[in-house]
């Protein structure tokens, strides 16, 4: 069976989201302590829209958007606008991308940031900002590259704080 990329609804479905925040936010990038629950919910978790990628009945990529201020990237740095070098009407924040190690291909990236650019759109967001940790793959500037050169006519700038 292929890939589904899609926005996810169900019960089981947020379920398998906090096992994937899980075990890539506090297994692989140790950024929150370990829970017997092996389930991390998010603290915008009701504020935020998942566009996940299913393959075989289960959740294997994920990232989150939400437009919901204070964002988590205000509370690093202050207001996000300060630090961009446009006017912006309406903001979006891009979180919690997740991909299983085992589909590190770039195929479930690719099909993530294709439904996130159509929801962005559709949303009708002037701009999207992200922070994270990059691995070997440069997630963030791909994400960037696919948004700029889009069928957007605004500007989707993607301010990182990578290490």
């Amino acid at each position: 069976m292929g890939l589904i990329f899609k926005i996810a609804r169900s019960d089981e479905e947020m379920n398998q989201i906090h096992r994937l925040n899980y075990r890539t936010f506090v297994e692989e990038i140790p950024q929150h302590p370990p829970s017997e629950t092996e389930m991390r919910v998010d603290p915008f978790h009701h504020e935020n829209t998942y566009l996940i990628c299913i393959k075989d009945k289960e959740v294997i990529g994920m990232i989150a958007v939400r437009d919901k201020r204070p964002f988590s990237l205000d509370k690093k740095i202050g207001s996000v606008e300060d630090h961009l070098p446009f006017e912006v009407k309406f903001l979006c924040e891009i979180r919690l991308l997740a991909v299983e190690a085992k589909n590190r291909n770039g195929r479930v990236f690719l099909g993530l940031s294709q439904l996130l650019a159509k929801f962005c759109l559709k949303q009708g967001y002037d701009a999207a900002v992200m922070s994270g940790r990059l691995g070997k793959q440069n997630y963030i500037n791909s994400l960037v590259s696919l948004l700029s050169t889009s069928r957007l006519e605004r500007k989707m700038p993607c301010t990182s704080q990578c290490t």
